[in-house]
């Protein structure tokens, strides 16, 4: 089999006979579709790693069978990237090496629910975790919007946040990642454990430092969430109103986002349950605080429009309020338009809704903002996924510097090396252990602009970077 991405001398039809009895693909139309993740968010992503493709996926069953994939990667010094459901944002999945795609989602067992936590497959998905928590009174304490094809594997990867993290924090908080096994790429794989503080030599690296194999995330009782939306005349009294319920002392919440009511014309479900050109406050509230909730809102100038249970929810088959939260947000809009996208941006500490007014009036009408809110470590934190209507790069560049300028702080959305976007930085505690765990750098490696500089280093000589 020839190199479909053009980037290789690998024989792939001999290095398939050689992964025998792994199941691999390689009809080019498939491994074309496995090359590529929600990168088309961004149209400058788009036009970068659109033909950026691998030439075969493996897709294991088992750590045995990845512990065999990665010794013939290591033997052939194949690039290799990791998959899950593919619904990253910035290319991580993307193969810009060409090279193999493992697919996590055959390892996909639920392997222990304890009390306070799980343990799972790489390959599990989220929603079925979620619904097999269920069973034991318990659920997630965060999850993505993407959870029916997201993969904890994939969320540890390349996630950070999500619903419920406005009560229980980041994924790097203590205690919500509990522990992980990631296997290195060598002529012999071994599978590290890591746990505590551990986890994060290995959490958010992109795949670049290790195969996860298995993760352990902390649980949480389970509550009856409602799923509440109340609109509000401005958009400073909806995010005010998200400032003061983040912070209710008798309001518990899972969820609380605001949207501009211009982009909710995109939300074609929720027609004729949200009052029109209204902004909205999404959250999800247990049963026993709504009316707590109702009276906040409607104290706060809202309207409280919808309330209620997931079983009226379903009768009325309408979607999960989460679905108009988090990326799913822009997702909507994305559906009716592909020539928006949107950009991540921090916001002042604590959340200030003067200032939220004072930015609003300077970025333009082609930025619509969009408010999630977060508890990291231990403070409430708001974080801007507006959707912005793309002309150019240069414009883009200039909102940024809006946001920027007005301490702002701008995580890139739209770079596919994981330095650029929420990082920010090197993170060479994370090179460190890809030295360790990849020797030969053949695990994502395009996707740190860093690793260059260090792979001739050893791992010590590494960390001592971070400390420089």
């Amino acid at each position: 089999m020839n190199s479909i991405s053009g980037k290789s001398d690998i024989d792939w039809t001999a290095f398939a006979a050689e992964l025998a009895p792994v199941e691999v693909i390689s009809e080019p139309v498939l491994v074309k579709k496995r090359s590529r993740d929600f990168f088309w968010y961004s149209p400058i992503l788009n036009k970068e790693l659109r033909t950026c493709f691998g030439d075969l996926v493996a897709c294991p069953k088992s750590p045995d069978e990845m512990r065999q994939v990665l010794a013939v990667v290591y033997s052939h010094d194949a690039p290799v990237v990791l998959r899950g459901g593919g619904t990253g944002n910035y290319g991580q999945a993307v193969p810009v090496e060409g090279g193999l795609i493992i697919e996590t989602t055959r390892m996909n067992r639920i392997l222990e629910i304890g009390d306070g936590f799980v343990r799972a497959e790489a390959g599990a998905f989220m929603a079925d975790i979620n619904a097999a928590l269920k069973d034991h009174g318990q659920e997630m304490a965060m999850f993505p919007s993407t959870q029916d094809i997201a993969t904890i594997g994939g969320f540890v990867a390349g996630g950070s946040a999500g619903i419920g993290s406005v009560a229980n924090g980041a994924l790097r908080d203590p205690g919500n990642l509990i522990a992980l096994k990631a296997m290195s790429v060598e002529g012999t794989p071994a599978e590290y454990v890591f746990e505590g503080e551990d986890v994060l030599h290995i959490h958010h690296a992109w795949g670049l430092n290790g195969v996860i194999t298995e993760v352990t995330l902390r649980t949480v009782p389970a509550r009856n969430w409602w799923g509440c939306m109340a609109t509000f005349d401005s958009y400073g009294a909806a995010y005010a109103a998200g400032c003061a319920l983040a912070q209710a002392p008798d309001i518990a919440r899972k969820l609380i986002s605001t949207v501009d009511a211009r982009i909710t014309q995109y939300f074609p479900r929720l027609e004729g349950h949200i009052r029109q050109d209204r902004h909205l406050l999404v959250s999800l509230v247990p049963a026993e605080d709504v009316d707590r909730f109702r009276a906040l809102m409607e104290g706060m100038g809202g309207s409280v429009d919808l309330a209620m249970s997931d079983a009226e929810r379903e009768e009325k088959r309408l979607p999960h309020v989460f679905d108009f939260s988090y990326d799913h947000t822009t997702l909507q809009v994305l559906k009716a338009d592909r020539s928006a996208t949107y950009q991540q941006i921090g916001c002042p500490i604590p959340p200030d809704p003067a200032k939220i007014d004072a930015l609003r009036p300077k970025l333009g009408d082609d930025v619509w903002m969009h408010h999630e809110f977060a508890r990291l470590g231990g403070e409430i934190v708001t974080f801007d996924l507006p959707i912005i209507w793309f002309s150019t790069p240069e414009r883009l560049a200039e909102i940024n510097a809006v946001y920027e300028d007005n301490g702002f702080p701008v995580y890139d959305a739209h770079t596919w090396q994981v330095e650029g976007g929420g990082l920010k930085n090197a993170d060479y505690r994370h090179l460190a252990w890809k030295k360790r765990m990849d020797p030969k750098g053949l695990l994502n490696s395009a996707k740190s602009a860093a690793w260059a500089e260090v792979k001739d280093l050893t791992p010590e000589q590494i960390e001592a970077k971070a400390t420089a």
